[in-house]
């Protein structure tokens, strides 16, 4: 097949670090006197003015004649010897080019770190896979790295036989892999009145996606003699300092998709991420994931937890709040071109990001270049698996003008993506969390690309 001549657009990455130490000081101390415009605006300007590195920069551009002195000339690595394998064995790190991607906080966010969150390059990420080491982190009462000779299951509630398993007898049994996002219920939470922040890694970064490995819940409520009669719910306790204590429905677990995890992509659980033991809920927000997992108890009515009574629930128009609001409805976002990249030249572009949902797998993800007028079905990259991220590409050519860059998920079950407007008809503009609204980029005349809202 035959491509018409079309230069290919060059994108520069969006700067990684948007205030300084003095500035995150500055926004905690105004944090606390509730300024929130004074935040937004601190992103805004730091991102203005952000410089960014030369490795991020594009640099060594093709020269126009006179050829290529990084092909004319030998570079050392084609002509000496490299380094050797580590005789002592080690764990392999990414490149000293790709030092800035990496996981980020958000200044004035939360007052501690240790009950606070790292927010994920997703601007930086391909395929479906979040690596490990780029998993994003949210902690109620920090993390730790606990002994797994020492880490207990228990089990008890409605069954025959309460059981406390250790780590080896857990690994010890059939285990499955599969491939989930998890998605903090507060991601996309600061764009819910109006623009807040400048970037993907921070209006979308709570969303991970990873191949998680271990036992399925249900076999070990078999082993124990589950009363499947009058146990309709699960309450899931976690081991750290906040005591995290979730109710899982029974027919989530039923269906086998309820994993007690101890790998991810292929190794272990990270430590921040729940090392040795975590909960995995395919589809549900990622507060229900509870970490350092020690102990599930099966029991006949839900528990109303303090982070299922008090927090996690969606203020509704009429004040209400409603509650155990669980499964993360479909959403979509794209990655490039988003938020503080720049594109540097007119021509071809290959638009991509990443949909997901709760309910199921991904059906189709449309774009639109227009601000929603008029959208083209997106390419969706394979594997598309239930309940994990599915990668979508499309084709552009920029041309130079204003452009304001959409993407509107469906999945499997026909549920279509909404508008901020439509979204807000039925939530109001007052809630925290499960904004699945669709994103809007603007790419102005300068390649310049800003976070904006349509209304």
């Amino acid at each position: 097949m035959d491509h018409p001549a079309i230069n290919s657009g060059r994108v520069r990455k969006a700067p990684e670090n948007f205030l300084s130490q003095d500035g995150i000081k500055t926004v905690f101390s105004e944090a606390k006197r509730g300024r929130r415009d004074f935040i937004r605006n601190a992103f805004a300007a730091a991102a203005a003015g952000a410089a960014v590195p030369a490795a991020l920069a594009q640099g060594n551009p093709v020269p126009s004649e006179g050829g290529d002195p990084n092909i004319l000339n030998l570079p050392e690595h084609s002509k000496g010897l490299g380094q050797g394998v580590d005789p002592e064995g080690s764990y392999g790190m990414p490149s000293k080019y790709e030092a800035n991607v990496k996981r980020r906080i958000s200044p004035g966010l939360t007052q501690t770190t240790q009950a606070s969150v790292s927010f994920a390059p997703l601007q930086s990420l391909f395929g479906i896979v979040t690596p490990s080491g780029l998993h994003f982190e949210r902690h109620h009462q920090g993390w730790w790295d606990i002994d797994p000779s020492k880490h207990r299951l228990m089990i008890n509630g409605l069954v025959k036989r309460p059981m406390v398993l250790t780590m080896d007898e857990i690994m010890r049994l059939p285990s499955v892999s599969r491939f989930h996002f998890i998605e903090c219920g507060a991601n996309t939470a600061a764009e819910w009145g109006n623009v807040a922040v400048p970037t993907v890694q921070y209006t979308h970064g709570m969303l991970s996606c990873s191949e998680f490995t271990g036992v399925p819940l249900i076999t070990l409520l078999e082993m124990a003699g589950a009363d499947w009669k009058n146990g309709k719910f699960v309450l899931a306790e976690g081991a750290d300092g906040s005591s995290m204590t979730r109710t899982i429905p029974m027919s989530l677990i039923k269906s086998g998709e309820v994993i007690v995890a101890y790998g991810q992509n292929g190794e272990m659980l990270r430590p921040e991420n729940g090392y040795p033991l975590r909960l995995v809920v395919p589809g549900v927000q990622g507060v229900s994931w509870v970490k350092y997992l020690r102990r599930i108890e099966l029991g006949d009515m839900p528990y109303a937890a303090k982070d299922e009574a008090v927090h996690y629930i969606d203020l509704m128009p009429d004040g209400q709040h409603r509650q155990y609001s669980n499964l993360q409805q479909c959403k979509s976002v794209v990655t490039t071109p988003s938020g503080g990249q720049v594109l540097l030249d007119r021509g071809f572009y290959n638009i991509t990001g990443l949909a997901w949902s709760g309910y199921g797998k991904i059906k189709k993800v449309d774009v639109s270049v227009d601000g929603g007028r008029n959208w083209r079905q997106a390419r969706l990259e394979g594997p598309v698996h239930s309940k994990a991220l599915t990668r979508f590409n499309i084709d552009w050519v920029w041309d130079g003008k204003p452009a304001i860059i959409q993407s509107r998920a469906m999945d499997d079950t026909g549920f279509v993506q909404p508008t901020y407007r439509q979204l807000r008809a039925v939530r109001g503009t007052r809630s925290i969390y499960h904004n699945n609204a669709i994103q809007s980029w603007l790419v102005e005349e300068n390649g310049e690309v800003k976070n904006v809202q349509l209304s």
